[in-house]
C-alpha cells in the first residue's frame, strides 16, 4: 500500500496542481477583498469558501489515489442519478434568482447540475471510447446527443439557461473529438435551432430574454437590463496596469457591481489587481490548458483521452463565457470563474474533476 502510494505520488503532475492551487488562490483573496466591501466582517463568504476548497482539495487527492476504471464502470448508474437528483431539485429544491436548481442543507446550498457536468463527461468518454475501434454511425451519434437532451431538457426546467449551455458544449466537442460525419452536425444544428425557439416560448423567463437581448445591444438600457453588464467594463477598464489594490476598487467596494463575487469576480480582479492581475489569472489557466494538452499524447486509453479532453472542455468554456460576460462580449447567463469565483458545488465539482483527471494521467504514466 506505501509503494503504492509511493508510486503515485512520484508520477503525480504538479504543475496543474500549482496552477489550480493558484487559481483557487486568487478567488479567495478577491472573495476575501469583496467581503469586507460589503460590510460583512465576520467573512462569511469568505470562511465558506475556504471550507469549500478543503473539502474540494480532499476530494482531488481521493479521487487522485482512486482507481478511475471503477468510476468509468458505474457511469450508467452515475447517468441514472443525474435524472434523478435533476427531477428531486425541481420538485424539493430552493429557488435563488429565479432559479430552481439548489439543495438547502444547514444554510449551505448545493447545486447538482454542476455535479450532473462530470457525469455527462463521464457517461460519453466512456461510450466515445468503446466506439473507438467501431464503424460510428448516425444511431450512435442520436443516442449520445438524446442522452445529452434528457439532461438538458430537465436543466432548462429549473431554468439554467448558463448550465444547459455547458452541457450542451461538452457534448458537442467530445462529439467532434470522436470523429463522426460532419454532415450529421447540420442535422443537429437544425434541431438545435428548433429547440432553441421552443425554450424562448416555453421555458425562458422574462429575465433570460431579456439578458439576451441585453447581449446583442448592451448600451441600450445601461442603468436597467444592461446595467451589470455596463458596471463590470467600467470596473474592467478602471484597474489600469498595476490596479487600485486589494479592497480599493470602488465598483466592487461600493456595491456598483452586482454579484462581484460570483458572475463578476473577473472584473474585481481587473479593477483591484490591474492588467497584471489579469496577466496572471490567465497564464495559470494557460498552464493548465497546455499541461492537459501536453499529457494528451501519453494517456494509453480512450476513456482517458476522451475524459481529459471533455474535462478542459468544460473549464475553457466556462472560463470563456464567464470573461467575455464581464467584458460584455457574451451575454449574461450566470456560469462562474472557474476555480476563482464563489460558490461552494462549482470549486468542488470541478476539484474532483481534477482529481479523475490526475488519476488517469497517474496511470497512463506508470504503465506507459
Amino acid at each position: 500500500m506505501l509503494n503504492h502510494f509511493k508510486l503515485y505520488l512520484k508520477n503525480f503532475d504538479w504543475i496543474i496542481f500549482a496552477a489550480i492551487l493558484l487559481l483557487v488562490s486568487f478567488g479567495l483573496i478577491e472573495i476575501y477583498s469583496v467581503a469586507l466591501g460589503q460590510g460583512n466582517l465576520n467573512l462569511l463568504n469568505f470562511k465558506k469558501q475556504i471550507f469549500f476548497a478543503l473539502i474540494g482539495f480532499f476530494m482531488f487527492f481521493v479521487l487522485t489515489f482512486f482507481d478511475s476504471n471503477f468510476l468509468k464502470s458505474l457511469n450508467r448508474y452515475f447517468y441514472l442519478g443525474a435524472i434523478l437528483i435533476l427531477v428531486a431539485v425541481l420538485f424539493f429544491g430552493s429557488t435563488i434568482r429565479g432559479t430552481k436548481g439548489w439543495f438547502s442543507f444547514f444554510g449551505l446550498g448545493l447545486q447538482p447540475v454542476e455535479f450532473v457536468k462530470i457525469v455527462l463527461i463521464l457517461f460519453l468518454a466512456n461510450f466515445f471510447s468503446n466506439l473507438a475501434t467501431r464503424v460510428k454511425t448516425l444511431n450512435h451519434f442520436f443516442y449520445s446527443a438524446f442522452s445529452t437532451l434528457i439532461l438538458i431538457g430537465l436543466v432548462l426546467m429549473q431554468p439554467d439557461f448558463g448550465s444547459a449551455l455547458m452541457l450542451s458544449a461538452i457534448w458537442l466537442v467530445m462529439v467532434l473529438a470522436a470523429g463522426f460525419n460532419k454532415k450529421y452536425f447540420i442535422s443537429i444544428f437544425l434541431l438545435g435551432l428548433v429547440l432553441f425557439t421552443m425554450a424562448w416560448f416555453v421555458f425562458f423567463k422574462d429575465y433570460q430574454k431579456e439578458r439576451i437581448m441585453t447581449f446583442l445591444n448592451p448600451t441600450a438600457n445601461a442603468l436597467e437590463s444592461g446595467y451589470n453588464s455596463s458596471q463590470a467594463i467600467i470596473a474592467i477598464g478602471s484597474g489600469g496596469l498595476t490596479g487600485k489594490g486589494v479592497g480599493f476598487g470602488s465598483q466592487s467596494q461600493l456595491k456598483f457591481l452586482p454579484e462581484a463575487q460570483n458572475d463578476f469576480i473577473f472584473s474585481v480582479i481587473a479593477e483591484e489587481l490591474g492588467l497584471l492581475g489579469v496577466v496572471l489569472v490567465f497564464s495559470f489557466y494557460f498552464i493548465f490548458f497546455f499541461r492537459g494538452f501536453i499529457v494528451l499524447k501519453n494517456i494509453n486509453n480512450d476513456f482517458g483521452i476522451f475524459f481529459i479532453i471533455g474535462s478542459c472542455s468544460l473549464i475553457f468554456i466556462q472560463m470563456f463565457i464567464n470573461i467575455g460576460m464581464n467584458l460584455g462580449i457574451m451575454p449574461i447567463v450566470g456560469l462562474p470563474l472557474p476555480f476563482i469565483s464563489y460558490g461552494g458545488s462549482s470549486l468542488i465539482s470541478l476539484l474532483i474533476l481534477a482529481g479523475i483527471m490526475e488519476n488517469i494521467i497517474i496511470k497512463s504514466k506508470i504503465s506507459y
